[in-house]
């Protein structure tokens, strides 16, 4: 369907691919994998067009429908939420208009050759028509707004009015609505819920029949969607046949497979070298030696990659709180909306969160998550009720507005020595090189940093202070796949509390053994882990 052929890719000095090859096949569902800065983004931009090759062979049939989301929305308003879900098949309903034209045309009368070519051109564009999803536009529309969170409340909403996360929903909407025969999703599940996230998965998996490239950092998604892996690094591309679990099965295989055949060329060469070296000056061994040099000479060398970098850090040992860490007593919340009316967003919660719990905080988008955890953390006032901190409780909190609060003109350095302020240099420059600010990168100022990197800089000023109570709202948001696999390992290692919200099933399944739900305004305990919970839940509701 489309084909890269021996591609070469150069941005500046920096060699993306050469001589890569990569193929997206008919209905064939592949997930793109590779460490930050290798070209992923890039591959996508070379099959829209957006940049081209230096070198190689694109080859995409001019019929191929391609839809691609990126976390760039581009500008948005003028329109409601669903005719801007509805603009992006502006193609299709005028292919729709062309067909009433030609049926129109078809009542006067013409000679039979007009009437064969008029008949042919119609034959034509009602089967791209057809193909394109033409009959049921709207509904479509409509059924992947509401599957994205977005219900018939909103549909007419002016699309200005929503925050830049839900117009990424509404941006994901209107790709999804041109049910193109090629989707390439960069990121999709990075602004969505759990709930919007499952049903994005059902749709790929049942309703959609073309074929997916996407990048995701969302494993339990990744492994469920992809039957293929293409790994782009060390300026070349991999496919590997199977999820992205067997993917990482496959690739230790193959690195142990590497080293070992790379261990043996490395003994015969010097083998070879010392023979060469201990009888080069030697007559009587002149022809042997010759014969050996060209011999190596058309060796091909076994070039080992270089490693991956990534975070290396564990939580040092925090000090001990009591055992009763946070104590609710019928605590409330509500926001008061701009029109006067108040909104309930949680009540009548009471309960005890203990020492060394590990617990998830559940609900759909809106239910009031990350209003509980501010309430838990004094970031704001609870409406009702009270909560009180344990004996000898420190807190540490974490989220997507501790970013924001990054002082933009200070250095990672700097950032990190505030909270630490009476470490030495080599600590701190340490703990920098963990969350992967290494030498000149640590002096780089907050304003130049990623999202990722805004994440990484905040979880190490939480390491360096000596918290026992962490709070996290959405901690890998992000974080690539493998910066979330050591951060939860250091969450199962941390000896205090975590209590948590995180739309990373994988993350949940692996970390957590309470699960608090907030639903309707209700908070309800379950006292087992994200497996347990997803089992009550589930009786329930059959």
């Amino acid at each position: 369907m489309i084909h890269l052929t021996n591609i070469t890719k150069q941005h500046g000095s920096h060699i993306l691919f050469s001589n890569a090859s990569l193929q997206i096949l008919p209905g064939i569902r592949s997930g793109l994998v590779g460490p930050n800065g290798a070209g992923k983004s890039t591959i996508f931009r070379l099959i829209t067009g957006e940049e081209e090759i230096d070198k190689g062979d694109i080859a995409c049939s001019k019929k191929t429908v391609i839809g691609y989301f990126s976390q760039e929305v581009g500008e948005m308003s003028g329109r409601s939420a669903l005719e801007e879900t509805m603009s992006a098949v502006a193609e299709v309903m005028l292919l729709a208009e062309d067909i009433k034209v030609m049926e129109t045309s078809m009542a006067i009368p013409m000679d039979d050759s007009e009437l064969a070519e008029l008949l042919e051109r119609y034959g034509n564009a009602q089967e791209e028509f057809e193909h394109r999803g033409g009959y049921d536009l709207e509904s479509r529309a409509q059924a992947v707004l509401t599957g994205l969170g977005i219900g018939p409340d909103d549909y007419n909403r002016p699309v200005e009015s929503f925050s830049g996360g839900w117009k990424m929903r509404i941006a994901l909407a209107k790709i999804l609505t041109i049910n193109p025969d090629v989707l390439l999703l960069d990121e999709p599940t990075n602004h969505l819920d759990i709930e919007s996230i499952l049903w994005l998965e059902e749709w790929l998996k049942n309703d959609f029949t073309g074929s997916v490239l996407m990048t995701s950092h969302d494993r339990t998604f990744m492994n469920s969607i992809v039957s293929r892996i293409i790994e782009v690094a060390n300026a070349t591309v991999t496919t590997y046949g199977g999820n992205h679990d067997f993917y990482l099965r496959e690739r230790e295989i193959r690195r142990v497979q590497l080293q070992a055949s790379y261990r043996r060329q490395q003994e015969m060469l010097a083998k070879e070298e010392d023979f060469i070296a201990r009888f080069a000056a030697r007559v009587s061994h002149a022809a042997q030696v010759q014969s050996r040099i060209k011999k190596l000479d058309k060796i091909e060398r076994i070039e080992l990659p270089p490693e991956q970098k990534v975070m290396r850090f564990e939580f040092p040992e925090p000090p001990r709180s009591g055992d009763d860490v946070v104590a609710m007593h019928d605590l409330g919340k509500t926001w008061t909306l701009e029109d006067g009316t108040q909104k309930n967003v949680f009540s009548g919660v009471s309960g005890m969160i203990r020492r060394q719990e590990k617990i998830a905080v559940v609900g759909v988008n809106g239910a009031g998550k990350s209003t509980f955890l501010k309430v838990l953390t004094g970031q704001t006032d609870a409406t009702s009720g009270s909560v009180k901190l344990g004996a000898n409780v420190t807190v540490g909190y974490f989220s997507q507005h501790s970013m924001d609060i990054l002082v933009k003109e200070r250095t990672v350095f700097d950032t990190v020595q505030e909270a630490m302020p009476t470490a030495h240099i080599g600590t701190i420059r340490n703990l920098c090189a963990a969350f992967l600010f290494r030498g000149d990168d640590a002096d780089k100022h907050i304003s130049q940093l990623s999202g990722g990197e805004k994440s990484r800089v905040v979880l190490a000023t939480l390491l360096a202070q000596p918290f026992n109570f962490l709070v996290l709202d959405e901690p890998t948001n992000h974080l690539d796949m493998q910066s979330r696999d050591i951060l939860l390992e250091a969450l199962k290692k941390f000896a205090g509390t975590v209590i948590l919200v995180s739309h990373d099933r994988h993350f949940l399944h692996s970390l957590v053994d309470h699960v608090l739900e907030i639903d309707h305004g209700a908070m309800h305990l379950y006292g087992g882990d994200y497996n347990y919970y997803l089992q009550q839940t589930t009786t329930k509701e059959t």
